[in-house]
């Protein structure tokens, strides 16, 4: 009867035909072995062989719909068979294989990790169900196949999940008989009927991207951001990794996670940006639109969706547990990105979102990460069941106390939050995560169909667009609602715990290794050290302080993201980047190299130049002048003198010191640049002042040289007057003598000595030697009697 009911194919469903297979194998084989030499059930060499003789033809299938069938529908499924071998396969036939109910989460893991063909478990073709015929199929190449199957006809006793397979049997040259050269396995969930308890399932959608803005801004009034390149343009424009998520998004119960610093980046394209193209050299950005469009279209999209914010640039928290925390300063960035969170996405999105949640890298947690984690105020913490392990023969609820209870675990299910991990780009590979996914779901309800659960989904963060494709097409299958109900992450966080649910933190011991191997290093975190503790240095002195802290505050935190795991150059390359762009600035205010100065006479002034080329005026500054020697020289009377400085915007300033010397020589001087709080700010400046002072006992000597100089000068005069007084006797007696002579010749008549008539006069007195006394200095060759 059995077997006429199989002939006229209202025979027994495949799970009572498997079963019947099974039993009559058991006790019939003992029977055979001796005759046959050939046992029911294959020998594990039996099974190792089938394994490998499957592998001769690769099948694959490309859809399955509906996924999630129901009584009344009809299951399609296509695919293709290749042969892979080099020699031609003949007598094929593709045939449809459908197992009995799976009774485990891990039943259905086990299947899905087997790759060929093995006797002692695939079940038999499903009767009755049409085939696809291949005659020949040549070495290298491919055929198409197309089942359509009656769900009644598939022989389904009950909901659950069901194994469905497709195989290809037939000969080889080699082997002239039929045997499986290829099996590809699946799963069809099958929940007629809503389930009384169903599972709450909360899928995260998240918003994450890589760090695209700079330190740098224009020189206008807006600040205009400056974007290291324009590659987010492609992830925003239609068809895009990001615009793909948003399309998908809206239409799905999700709860959307999302990075603010996307959210800024795009606002500051919706604004105009600017973009590096080598060097100084900015070029304006051309994606505006696309990112308004964008802007736009996530608006839309989250309406009635919960959002929730992590913190700004979405920081690496096990990097930072693990190497940053014991450098000083490290979590307040953390801090500050929590705080920056919430305000960024309700200033661009005009929703409140919220910001308690913190979800390390694939939700890996140990003590050191949950207690960064929680640090900046969050107190829930999303994890992952192969970090935060429970031994229970069935998923318990995400939500539990973590540690001392201060702390809320969501503990997502790891199973379904790395369904779509792999590459989703053929459609074979997206067709068995959707149909895992889905029977994966399913049997969390049906394991203890009596309590109701919740469930979270924490998917990778960066999805491609095909994964996130894979991933609607899943929630679509979870449409029916049937066993599952749809609550956000904020509901599901205060879901009542399981009692039976583990709330130990995983010591650090447990911390996967491959993680910890791309985290970013102790110097990562030193060198944001260094370029905030410039900063600080450098916004004390600024009149707008605002225009250079935001910048350089956002790209600390971007050199915190996660999105630099795997990409150690390109993050040194950034946190170099930002380093040397905020010395640039910090020497944009410097003092100007000074000469050497010879400094004549007792006291002079000592000018020290500062200049300013910055945008923006300087304030909060002092000069410092250090004499190095203050017996020699002193500086307002003392070893250093400080004056303050304030300077405009592209000028400079001339800062003025009294100088005093006490003694001739050189003297090196230092001038160094001061914040108010005593901070030295740039490098110092040295020079040196020569001084040639005129001391008391020079004066002296000079001023004995000039007394004997106008002595001698005196003595002189004396001595000429004295001469000339002589001279004006001796010829007043001579004339006096001229006189009576010539009175007594007249009386007496002339002699016979005085020359005749017409004889030559007689010559007067010679001339003095010495010329007349003259105003005009003495020459160069002159002496001067003393």
């Amino acid at each position: 009867m059995a077997e006429a009911a199989d002939i006229q194919g209202t025979g027994a469903s495949p799970a009572r035909r498997w079963l019947r297979r099974t039993i009559t194998v058991a006790f019939g084989a003992p029977l055979l072995a001796g005759l046959l030499q050939a046992p029911g059930a294959a020998s594990p060499a039996v099974a190792a062989e089938d394994s490998t003789v499957s592998k001769t033809v690769d099948v694959s299938l490309d859809t399955l719909a509906p996924s999630a069938p129901v009584e009344g529908d009809t299951v399609t499924v296509t695919g293709t068979v290749t042969n892979k071998s080099k020699k031609a396969v003949t007598d094929a036939t593709v045939n449809l294989r459908v197992g009995p109910r799976m009774t485990s989460r891990s039943e259905i893991e086990q299947v899905s990790g087997r790759t060929g063909y093995r006797s002692d478990s695939d079940p038999a073709p499903l009767e009755d169900a049409p085939t696809v015929k291949i005659p020949r199929l040549a070495a290298g190449l491919s055929a198409d196949f197309s089942f359509s199957v009656p769900v009644a006809d598939l022989g389904f006793d009950e909901a659950g999940v069901y194994q469905l397979g497709v195989s290809l049997t037939g000969q080889t040259p080699d082997q002239g008989y039929d045997r499986v050269l290829g099996i590809e396995r699946t799963f069809l969930p099958y929940q007629p009927e809503a389930a009384k308890k169903k599972t709450q399932l909360t899928y995260l959608w998240p918003l994450i991207s890589s760090a695209h803005v700079s330190a740098e801004t224009a020189t206008d009034d807006q600040q205009t951001p400056v974007f290291e390149d324009d590659e987010l343009a492609e992830e925003l424009r239609p068809g895009g990794r990001l615009d793909q998520l948003v399309s998908l998004g809206k239409d799905l119960p999700v709860t959307w996670v999302i990075d603010p610093d996307l959210l800024a980046t795009v606002d500051a394209m919706a604004n105009g940006y600017r973009v590096k193209d080598g060097g100084a050299l900015h070029v304006p950005g051309k994606n505006k639109a696309v990112a308004e469009q964008w802007l736009n279209s996530l608006e839309r999209a989250i309406q009635g969706h919960k959002v929730v914010a992590l913190p700004f640039a979405d920081p690496d928290l096990a990097s930072l547990a693990h190497h940053g925390k014991d450098v000083p300063g490290s979590l307040g960035h953390l801090q500050s990105a929590t705080d920056l969170a919430g305000m960024t996405v309700e200033t661009v999105l005009h929703v409140e979102a919220s910001t308690d949640f913190a979800w390390p890298v694939d939700g890996a947690v140990d003590p050191s990460i949950v207690a960064v984690a929680t640090s900046a105020g969050a107190d829930k913490v999303i994890a992952r069941s192969d970090s935060v392990r429970d031994d229970l023969a069935y998923t318990p609820t995400a939500a539990r106390p973590l540690g001392d209870g201060s702390t809320t675990a969501v503990v997502s299910d790891a199973v379904l939050s790395t369904a779509f991990d792999g590459d989703m780009v053929r459609s074979e590979s997206s067709t068995l995560a959707v149909q895992e996914f889905l029977s994966q779901s399913l049997a969390i309800t049906l394991e203890q169909p009596q309590d109701q659960r919740s469930v979270v989904v924490a998917p990778q963060r960066m999805p491609s667009v095909s994964q996130a494709q894979a991933m609607a097409t899943a929630l679509h299958g979870l449409s029916g609602k049937r066993w599952s109900d749809p609550v956000d992450l904020v509901a599901a966080a205060a879901a009542k715990p399981d009692p039976e649910a583990s709330t130990r933190v995983p010591s650090a011991s447990r911390y996967p290794k491959k993680l910890r191997a791309r985290e970013l290093p102790v110097q990562a975190f030193r060198d944001m050290k260094t370029t905030r503790d410039e900063l600080d240095d450098f916004k004390v002195i600024l009149e707008l302080p605002e225009r250079v802290v935001t910048p350089f505050g956002n790209a600390i935190d971007r050199e915190m993201s996660v999105s630099w795991r795997g990409e150690a150059r390109a993050a040194a390359i950034y946190r170099t980047d930002v380093l040397d762009y905020l010395q640039t600035l910090t020497k944009g205010v410097q003092l100007v190299d000074k000469s050497d100065l010879t400094l004549s006479g007792r006291s002079a002034t000592i000018p020290v130049t500062v200049q300013n080329k910055l945008l923006q005026g300087v304030n909060n500054l002092v000069l410092r002048l250090t004499s190095t020697n203050k017996n020699r020289l002193t500086v307002n009377g003392e070893g250093f003198a400080e004056l303050p400085v304030k300077i405009n915007g592209g000028h400079s300033q001339s800062v003025k010191f009294t100088a005093s010397a006490n003694v001739n020589g050189q003297v090196p001087m230092i001038a160094q640049l001061y914040t108010e709080d005593g901070t030295p700010y740039g490098q110092p400046m040295t020079f040196t002042v020569k001084v040639s002072e005129i001391t008391p006992t020079v004066m002296l000597v000079i001023a004995g040289g000039v007394l004997l100089l106008v002595l001698a000068g005196v003595r002189m005069y004396s001595q000429r007057k004295r001469v000339a007084a002589r001279n004006a006797e001796a010829e007043a007696a001579e004339a006096d003598e001229t006189t009576d002579t010539a009175t007594d010749e007249a009386a007496d008549g002339p002699t016979g000595d005085e020359p005749s008539e017409g004889e030559p006069e007689q010559p007067s007195d010679p001339t003095p030697d010495t010329a007349s006394e003259s105003g005009d200095p003495s020459g160069p060759g002159e002496k001067v009697d003393r």
